[in-house]
């Protein structure tokens, strides 16, 4: 039971972590589209610079060209304001281009500017000519491109993202379509697996193989059933033949002593072999969904009628202790299987001076009897053929039986060990729990 636990937490656990293949695929294009859009929004940005700035070089030069070819012809030129200087030098200076802030009159602020300066021999006359322009207005140029280019671009992503979810949903429906039907697909039920078609190549092939294995499966699962069901009913009778048999050997005959506790335990082999295929048999017709007469029936009466037949069994005493009143849709007999066999593993395992409990309390029921030491595998007490006890008319089925019922009807079995702190001797409580609260 407990690694049963310990498997179902870690798959919760792992399952916590996993993601719908929409939303998996919807955060790659997402991810992938937002670090494309901010690489081509920085890559924009610098191009677009470097094509303003090759501008405005061009632009200083060509100015420059203009004033010598000026000075050239008039011999003079009048400085405009800070854009455009001219003066006598006695030295030569190499061209030089570079920023700078400059005092602009008109707007009565300082303006960052990019500036081209060097000296030019024209006519005999050395002169430094200096252009300047102002380079503000292409900072906003270029922030007005890259806003414009990236507002298009996030709108254009957002529409693409949509589309492509609401494409994916419509191309991926069939397959979700077919993982619900999947999952409520039971071999129980005796139809086949019906899968829902698709366009998709991929898709379709794995419907074609799912439906053949499934098929298979099913296939396989009734011819065993059906074996099973055969060999077990074919048993009672030569089973009963035999036993009958030994009766006559020991009656007819004059037998010796010996012989006689040979045909005793030979009787006794064969009435456990008739227990244990009765038991198959009931196993068999619960997975084969049997039992459909439900009804509302009392638990304590249930447990009132085989406590009384118990007493004519057993000299155990069994005390029922009815606190609240249960009743539960269920096939009778069923109910009288799921109390009887509860009762009798408490009998065959309870300590001879202490009675067996049975307590009705909280929608719940608890079986209660005495032993000196806890199970060994507690997690594997409801498990078939799972038996502690070396006792040989034990057949390891009972309360592989009592889950099963359980599960048929989504009741929750549980067994826990109680030690007995102020016994004089050590000795604890076995206790068989059902909660017949349905399961949420």
């Amino acid at each position: 039971m407990a690694a049963v636990i310990n498997l179902y937490l870690v798959n919760i656990i792992n399952n916590s972590k996993k993601k719908p293949l929409l939303t998996k695929a919807s955060m790659t294009f997402l991810s992938t589209s937002v670090v494309l859009l901010l690489l081509s929004g920085i890559l924009l940005y610098f191009y677009t610079k470097t094509l303003l700035e090759n501008e405005i070089k061009e632009e200083l030069y060509s100015n420059k060209a203009r004033i010598e070819r000026i000075l050239a012809k008039e011999g003079h030129f009048v400085d405009f304001e800070s854009i455009l200087q001219v003066k006598e030098v006695e030295r030569e200076e190499g061209e030089k281009l570079k920023d700078t802030l400059i005092y602009d009159p008109s707007q009565d602020e300082i303006e960052l500017f990019r500036q081209l300066s060097g000296t030019r021999r024209i006519n005999g006359t050395l002169y430094k000519i200096t252009v300047r322009a102002m380079i503000i207005e292409s900072e906003d140029i270029l922030s007005a491109i890259v806003l414009t280019f990236l507002s298009i671009i996030l709108l254009a992503f957002v529409l693409l993202f949509y589309l492509n979810k609401s494409r994916n949903k419509k191309l991926w429906r069939p397959f979700f379509l077919n993982l619900e039907r999947l999952k409520k697909f039971s071999l129980k039920s005796g139809k086949s697996l019906q899968l829902e078609n698709s366009e998709i190549l991929e898709f379709h092939e794995l419907n074609r193989e799912l439906e053949l294995l499934t098929t298979k499966i099913q296939a396989d699962y009734l011819n065993l059933k059906q074996f099973t069901e055969d060999v077990s009913h074919e048993m009672q009778t030569p089973l009963a033949i035999m036993q009958a048999k030994i009766d006559t050997l020991i009656n007819d005959l004059n037998i010796s002593e010996s012989q006689f506790h040979e045909f005793s335990s030979l009787q006794a082999d064969i009435a456990r072999l008739k227990q244990l295929n009765k038991k198959l048999i009931l196993l068999a017709r619960i997975d084969n969904n049997q039992f459909t007469a439900n009804e509302r029936i009392s638990i304590a009466e249930v447990f009132k009628v085989i406590i009384e037949n118990f007493k004519e069994l057993s000299n155990v005493e069994i005390q029922l202790k009815s606190e609240d009143e249960i009743y539960v849709e269920m096939d009778r007999s069923l109910a009288m299987v799921l109390c009887t066999n509860l009762l009798s593993n408490a009998v065959k395992h309870n300590t001879k001076e202490d009675p067996v409990l049975v307590i009705l309390k909280d929608f719940k029921v608890k079986v209660i009897n005495s032993g000196k030491e806890a199970l060994d595998h507690p997690d594997q007490v409801f498990e078939r053929y799972y038996k502690e006890s070396k006792r040989k008319d034990s057949t390891g089925l009972g309360l592989s039986i009592v889950k099963k019922i359980c599960d048929y009807y989504d009741f929750v079995p549980a067994y826990i060990f109680k030690t007995e702190k102020n016994a004089k001797h050590h000795r604890g409580q076995h206790v068989f729990q059902i909660n017949f609260s349905p399961k949420r």
